[in-house]
């Protein structure tokens, strides 16, 4: 579904799918395609280091200097080339709390008569007098690389205090702020962007940051809990007065889908999920994130999955004690092979000064930086325990493709080439570079527990992809629907107006022994009878579930004549139907026992 509805068809089909609603549902639809934000930069996904993972708020120009060179030495020829210097830099000396200020505005934080940002003297000497970070920025510059800082959206509140001119204007200070700040930093206040000086303080901040040579600028407090468009506006419009192209990194998350078109032609990059650490639960759940944003990605827009929390991290805090990264070799991998075929920037947080030969090898390896770098036409092929990515590869018929075990055992994880429309191919294994040899109607690979697997297929044979199809209730000329096209466990199965967006269009994959799985387009998640094997009562309702091979998603298709069929359900030998025969926007798909009704007759055309 998707588009404009009444608001009274809305509440009707929330009232039976408020249980599958989902905050990272979208709509894919040419409405969402608005043009990425061309500014000369990000052009494809960043890729570079910050410094939050490892030293929190601590870092010394030392430390910066000693990252940058080692990312001169080892992997600049590789793409590597942003150092970013993470929050509170203009917060004076260091601690192991977070660098708030008391009651009383203390400690103050370093700025220029004007009540621009200045970095902190005892960690970055070389900023002392006006030199603010040109020094740091010529030197990490001079060795072929980028200079990125992080801000807090709007203005420092002791320079609201003090009630300092807005520089350019005749403003003051305290006519700028909008009295709301960040739940976990109270340095500053953000800005009212209907006073026309507040844009000129941004421009103003953003002026010096040019002048030091700054590449990158993240910004905080400004993408989630409440995304705040005007202001980001605000950023984007103070970069393109600045004279110099920056990056525009937004955070933190989750980002709402909702603002997809807005951020995407705002912003170069912009957070999916809160601070991601080094733990599987957190992976595994951006799986679901990153296909959400999948209508938004493109060159100069790319949705951010945080940091990479691999390596030596919390030196010096924020979250736990010193370590290397709590994720396996295994899932280390599954991390890069995911956010290199969801084309993510890759932003490293660990010390890479501390980098092992793994660490090294992960950042290192050509073949997989490619995809990152220069697949296309990125999309997820099914979810679940077991999950396939795959893309396109440039200026040829090859193919990407991405394994992932999900699952806590190792198991053999399949695709079908045909969803590729590759009828054989050799296979090159691009983390070993293994040739695999040639390969037929399906690649399937032993994975370990939370592993994964990332390949290149050079066709050898084409065939045609499998269409997909819409299943059209007879009764009412409506079509079988993922309600609000959610792509979470439990989304409901409705009956929709057509409109031709990818949560109306299913595959019907064989399943053997003459059942079919139904598999939605839009989340790759199977047609699935709710409550599992043992729901076999009349009513239970139809949803969207991982597909698991269990007899719930197995469906019989019986022809019925007329040009119609019926789905019959594999474990309780009842069919799908439309609730009640109704005819309306939202109606619920049910199992029910089979009978004549025209409910539970259904047109498959191809979509």
């Amino acid at each position: 579904m998707g588009g404009v509805r009444r608001s009274s068809l809305r509440r009707a089909g929330a009232l039976l799918a408020a249980a599958a609603l989902s905050t990272t549902a979208f709509t894919p639809g040419p409405e969402e395609q608005a043009p990425a934000w061309d500014n000369g930069v990000a052009t494809t996904p960043p890729l570079g280091w910050n410094s939050y993972d490892s030293f929190n708020w601590n870092v010394t120009e030392a430390q910066v200097k000693a990252n940058a060179d080692y990312m001169r030495d080892n992997l600049r020829q590789h793409g590597w080339q942003y150092v970013v210097v993470d929050w509170a830099w203009y917060y004076p000396g260091r601690g192991t709390g977070s660098p708030n200020q008391d009651a009383n505005l203390q400690p103050r934080l370093r700025t220029d008569a004007n009540g621009l940002l200045l970095p902190d003297t005892t960690r970055f000497p070389s900023a002392a007098g006006t030199n603010g970070f040109k020094p740091l920025a010529d030197y990490i510059h001079t060795a072929g690389l980028k200079f990125g800082v992080h801000l807090m959206r709007g203005v420092p509140r002791q320079v609201v205090a003090d009630n300092l001119p807005v520089p350019g204007t005749s403003c003051r200070a305290n006519e700028i702020e909008n009295n709301t700040t960040a739940a976990w930093l109270n340095l500053n206040w953000g800005l009212d962007m209907g006073n026309p000086c507040a844009q000129a303080y941004l421009d103003a901040q953003f002026r010096l940051l040019a002048s030091w040579g700054v590449d990158y600028v993240k910004v905080d407090d400004i993408a989630a809990p409440t995304y705040r468009q005007a202001e980001v506006e605000g950023y984007k419009l103070a970069i393109q007065r600045s004279g110099r192209p920056m990056v525009l990194s937004l955070s933190p998350g989750p980002t709402s889908t909702a603002n997809g078109a807005h951020v995407a032609a705002n912003a170069n990059m912009w957070r999916v999920v809160n601070d991601l650490w080094d733990n599987w639960s957190s992976l595994d759940a951006l799986f679901e994130r990153l296909h959400a944003w999948t209508p938004h990605r493109r060159p100069g827009a790319w949705p951010d999955p945080d940091m990479i929390p691999i390596g030596w991290l919390s030196q010096q805090g924020p979250v736990g004690s010193p370590r290397y990264s709590n994720l396996t070799p295994d899932e280390q991998r599954t991390l890069m092979t995911l956010w290199s075929i969801t084309r993510s920037p890759l932003m490293w947080g660990g010390d890479l000064t501390q980098n092992r030969a793994s660490e090294l090898a992960l950042m290192t390896n050509a073949a997989v930086l490619a995809v990152d770098q220069h697949s296309l036409n990125n999309r997820q092929l099914f979810a679940g325990t077991h999950t396939a990515w795959t893309a396109d590869v440039p200026g040829s018929q090859d193919r990407y493709l991405a394994l992932f075990n999900r699952g806590g055992g190792t198991a053999t994880v399949s695709a079908s080439l045909a969803e590729l429309g590759i009828g054989s191919a050799t296979a090159v294994d691009l983390w070993s570079g293994a040739d695999l040899g040639t390969v037929s109607g399906t690649l399937s690979r032993s994975l370990p527990a939370h592993g994964s697997g990332l390949y290149r297929l050079t066709p050898r044979t084409t065939v045609p992809v499998p269409t997909a199809e819409t299943f059209t209730a007879r009764h009412s000329g409506k079509v079988a629907d993922v309600y609000d096209a959610s792509t979470a466990d439990g989304g409901n199965v409705v009956q929709w107006a057509p409109n031709g967006q990818a949560n109306q269009r299913w595959r019907v994959r064989d399943a053997g022994g003459g059942y079919s799985e139904v598999v939605n387009v839009g989340s790759g998640k199977c047609l699935d009878v709710y409550g599992g094997e043992t729901a076999t009562a009349d009513g239970v309702r139809a949803v969207q579930w991982t597909c698991n091979g269990q007899a719930n998603q197995r469906w019989r298709v019986e022809d019925v004549g007329g040009g119609h069929v019926r789905l019959v359900a594999r474990h309780s030998g009842k069919c799908l139907d439309v609730s009640e025969a109704a005819t309306t926007d939202g109606a619920q798909l049910v199992q029910w026992t089979c009978g004549s009704g025209a409910n539970q007759q259904w047109r498959r055309q191809s979509a």
